[in-house]
């Protein structure tokens, strides 16, 4: 996996390759608990995810069933803040390292 610092999302843009789900542009996210290393979801992002996670520091992700951005503990408070990203071989999935508030 390539690590890239959380600042070159311009960069990270680039390199990923995009998926067709359920008519969507997405990628693949997976997320894992930076101290612990378990692995706590997978989920979809689309660019604008992406692009929000860089910003806030909140993951986002890309629900496939609403159709729609959402935002990881916007209703039940359990966010989810990056720590860092790195990009498989491939640039087909993404890892989000990430700190874990409550129940993933």
């Amino acid at each position: 996996m390539e690590t890239l610092k959380i600042n070159e999302i311009s960069e990270i843009l680039k390199l990923l390759k995009k998926r067709k789900i359920d008519n969507f542009d997405l990628y693949t996210v997976i997320a894992q608990d930076y101290k612990t290393n378990e692995i706590l979801m997978v989920a979809y992002a689309n660019d604008e995810a992406i692009i929000r996670t860089y910003e806030t520091g909140k993951v986002y992700y890309f629900s496939t069933s609403r159709k729609q951005l959402w935002l990881k503990g916007e209703t039940s408070g359990h966010f989810q803040y990056v720590k860092e990203i790195y990009i498989d071989c491939d640039g087909d999935v993404i890892l989000y390292k990430i700190e874990q508030i409550g129940a993933a």
